[in-house]
């Protein structure tokens, strides 16, 4: 599965929204999974979004096809845009599945690991982090997924902020400390985004 991450620094908050409604479009193209998004804790004005695809050919060919005209309300009301594509390579909790209704926020976190530490930055995700979140209460589901240049990320969805708080504070120094995170990763960065649930198709 092909995950897209979109981050948009919004201007016009209420035309940016109104935009956001017209991806219900998306429904029915060939390939579609989902799609949903909110705006993230760390930047007020940003957006994220979240879009899976079942395959990257599906993708190509929504891109070449009906992906302008969905747009092009929405282009106006942001001034930036980062897209990034990655490839599934690991279910945080087996049997993920593209549904945001029951979720209510979601944290994504953006890995750049040592070309070298690859490997070691994976298994420890399977033999560590994805236990460990799928064990803790509020955990809904996740994915664990590849992009280029050594990048990753691991997108998690929560049923709420209190319960992803306490797996933060409980577990995560821990848990960095047994996978070897320092020697893995040059960086990790990313957001906890507050969904929308007008932006879900």
């Amino acid at each position: 599965m092909l995950v897209k991450w979109i981050r948009c620094r919004v201007e016009d908050r209420t035309g940016f929204e109104r935009g956001q409604r017209e991806w219900a479009g998306l429904l029915g193209e060939p390939g579609f999974r989902g799609q949903g998004g909110g705006w993230g804790r760390g930047r007020p004005d940003e957006a994220h979004i979240f879009c899976f695809w079942e395959s990257r050919l599906h993708y190509d060919m929504f891109m070449a096809g009906p992906h302008d005209g969905l747009a092009a309300e929405q282009n106006s009301t942001y001034d930036r845009a980062d897209v990034r594509l990655f490839e599934e390579r690991q279910e945080v909790k087996v049997g993920f599945q593209v549904h945001f209704a029951d979720a209510d926020l979601l944290r994504a976190a953006h890995c750049r690991v040592r070309p070298a530490q690859i490997e070691h930055f994976m298994r420890m995700q399977e033999k560590v982090w994805n236990p460990a979140m799928a064990g803790s209460p509020g955990m809904l589901r996740g994915i664990f997924a590849e992009g280029a240049g050594s990048e990753f990320l691991v997108l998690s969805m929560w049923d709420s902020a209190t319960e992803r708080g306490k797996y933060r504070d409980a577990a995560v120094d821990r848990l960095e400390a047994r996978a070897g995170l320092d020697d893995d990763v040059l960086s990790v960065a990313g957001d906890v985004v507050d969904l929308v649930p007008e932006w879900t198709v």
